[in-house]
């Protein structure tokens, strides 16, 4: 049995609201002073956090609550809200003020193919939650509390079970400061995903698109609507950024009609990906069968995240719309069916996905499993290997071995972390988050940028309401006796610091989750040697 971590806003929402509202002015020309007044913030802060000591006086206080959510503030302003194509406001307006190229497809400048979007701006090297680059992140200080003294009780909360793991890295210097069970490896759940995220983006490149295509058989007068694996592919009538199938029919329609041709046989090629689809541990709610053709996760309401029906045959379903848009253009099909387009089909018209670095943060922001999937099966087709889930699982622990990463115990059986034989150390964790903030590596950004904000965005949006709100930057992860949580925090000297903490066999996912919320902001508040 999956928990579901997509959570309401419940209460929460009208007060977050009005808060995100009230502290996002656009960054344009407030982006250069932005970094200082943060700092002001959080040196104005640290005289007011109540230092921990144990788990029965651990807490914040009404001032470090205050300075904490107006903290949140500049953070969220400078990394959040979406735009239409996923990417962040603020961060686009940034890197307009800065005059610098990049954007959607995050750094290319040159190459646009005719008619393909023109990349919105978007800065460079997000690293921190305050904003900026490891240039300017601190490291270690020479003296304080050892971390160690902070962590150790609050990781033996009865909440987190009786096996765990946990690592906080320093970021700038890629030194590690904590490790508990550490080497361990234990089952990640959703956490997952960050290593799906480095995996992908690794293999496939920041900028690369999805395309979905329309192949005529002239001989047969087959036309052959084949799956390119995006999973934000949508049937919507606003597309909202993403590639559109009504869009697709409209171009693939002209073209039939410049061949005099207004009736085909209508069938869809999903022979990118292989195995059945069916993933072993999970009901259909939380994923839809993996193919590599479906449109709107081939979800039978109107959501666009979160558990919902699907549809059992989401290729059929898809070429269905497919059909009915190609109808209103004048186009008559027959009943769709599975097929394969050969090499001797012209391509009449194609869609594309946003960028992969849009599709990674969009995965991690609301923990998307159809993404995760869609993204471990591209790494596989990348790596070579067959574009199934132990494929993609071959393909990922290789990619990764490659960027230097420990993986040894690694296991990936999915990209989702759905999967409750995955295991992974909260070693390998931080070391993907260390990479991901190496300006040497500005590919792998959104591994980063796509973190969920601490009482703002994603899984995060109710959650740190006391202090912490807009400094951790986390991917949960909740299966039945798993609790993890893995990301960044900004503690009270401005280091940045990477931390995992996995925990087995809890009981009781909401004090799994409290232990866990208390343990990050901990290190919010610590300026820990």
């Amino acid at each position: 049995m999956v928990v579901d971590e997509l959570r309401p806003w419940r209460a929460a929402r009208p007060h977050v609201t009005r808060l995100a509202n009230a502290v996002r002015p656009r960054l344009a020309r407030a982006a250069v002073a932005a970094k200082p007044r943060i700092a002001r913030w959080a040196r104005a802060a640290k005289p007011q956090v109540t230092r921990v000591t144990t788990v029965k006086t651990w807490q914040y206080t009404a001032g470090a609550a205050t300075v904490g959510l107006a903290l949140a503030a500049g953070v969220v302003t400078a990394a959040g809200p979406w735009d239409s194509t996923g990417q962040r406001r603020a961060e686009r307006d940034w890197a307009a003020a800065q005059e610098g190229p990049g954007g959607a497809d995050h750094g290319r400048s040159s190459g646009t193919a005719a008619g393909a979007p023109h990349p919105a701006p978007s800065a460079g090297s997000v690293l921190a939650g305050l904003g900026g680059s490891t240039d300017n992140v601190k490291s270690a200080p020479r003296s304080g509390t050892p971390v160690a003294q902070i962590l150790d009780p609050l990781l033996e909360d009865p909440g987190l079970g009786q096996d765990h793991g946990a690592a906080v890295v320093d970021v700038a210097t890629g030194k590690r400061i904590y490790g508990k069970g550490s080497t361990k490896a234990l089952t990640p759940a959703s956490t997952t995903k960050i290593a799906t995220a480095v995996a992908a983006l690794s293999a496939l490149g920041a900028d690369h698109r999805l395309s979905t295509r329309a192949a005529f058989e002239p001989d047969t007068g087959e036309l052959v609507l084949v799956g390119g694996g995006d999973p934000t592919l949508t049937a919507r009538a606003d597309a909202k950024g993403q590639a559109s199938l009504r869009g697709l029919a409209e171009q693939t329609a002209k073209q039939l009609k410049k061949r005099k041709v207004t009736e085909v046989t209508l069938s869809y090629d999903t022979t990118l990906y292989a195995g059945d689809g069916i993933h072993p541990n999970s009901d259909n709610r939380n994923l839809a069968a993996v193919t590599a053709l479906m449109a709107d996760e081939a979800r039978v309401d109107d959501s666009v995240s979160g558990p919902a029906d699907r549809h059992t045959d989401p290729a059929a379903e898809a070429t269905r719309s497919f059909a009915g848009f190609l109808k209103t253009h004048g186009i008559k099909t027959s009943a769709p069916g599975p097929s394969k387009a050969t090499s001797r089909a012209t391509d009449l018209a194609t869609v594309s996905s946003p960028p992969v670095s849009t599709l990674v943060e969009r995965m991690l922001t609301n923990s998307d499993n159809d993404i995760a999937e869609a993204l471990a099966r591209h790494t596989a087709v990348a790596g070579g290997e067959r574009a199934d889930f132990d494929g993609a699982g071959k393909a990922m622990k290789a990619g990764l071995k490659k960027l230097g990463v420990p993986v040894a115990g690694a296991v990936f059986k999915d990209g989702s972390g759905l999967n409750r034989d995955d295991r992974l150390t909260a070693d390998l964790l931080t070391s993907l988050l260390a990479k991901s903030a190496d300006p040497g590596r500005p590919g792998l950004r959104a591994a980063l940028t796509g973190l969920p904000v601490a009482g703002f965005t994603g899984t995060l949006s109710t959650r740190y309401a006391d202090g912490a709100a807009g400094i951790v930057r986390a991917k949960t992860g909740t299966l039945t006796g798993v609790n993890t949580l893995a990301g960044t925090v900004v503690d009270s000297t401005g280091r940045l610091l990477a931390f995992a903490f996995l925990a087995s066999e809890t009981t009781d996912p909401d004090a799994a989750q409290t232990a866990l919320d208390k343990t990050a902001t901990a290190l919010a508040a610590c300026g820990c040697r």
